[in-house]
């Protein structure tokens, strides 16, 4: 599976104002920043549900929130692709790193990017 079809299996979060990459990850995976204008909450739960519409099967594996800030860090699959997608931020600025690859990597490390 090459770049743009990993990428095709991504939503971009309603809302964004800033996305950059994408940018290559080992084992053939591709990583992508989105800055989006929401509480982290509101746009972890939509984009936990934008992933789903898309064919992924979503694993929460942890979410935090409080006094404005917030977010989540999900795995999926969709077919043999796998996803990390982690998100969080304060108020109304979201911060969501998404890295994809054409199989679960032995080390699925989806470092935060450049901001």
């Amino acid at each position: 599976m090459g770049t743009d079809q990993l990428q095709s299996l991504v939503p971009t979060p309603a809302n964004t104002q800033v996305t950059k990459g994408p940018d290559t990850l080992a084992e053939g995976g591709v990583h992508v920043f989105f800055k989006v204008d929401g509480s982290p909450n509101d746009v972890m739960t939509a984009y936990k549900a934008a992933l789903e519409g898309k064919g992924w099967t979503v694993t929460t594996m942890v979410t935090s929130g409080g006094d404005g800030g917030g977010g989540a860090t999900y795995t999926g699959t969709n077919g043999a692709a796998y996803g990390v997608f982690d998100g969080g931020g304060y108020n109304t600025n979201t911060y969501l790193d998404v890295c994809t690859w054409p199989t679960k990597p032995a080390t699925p490390n989806c470092a935060r990017g450049n901001r």
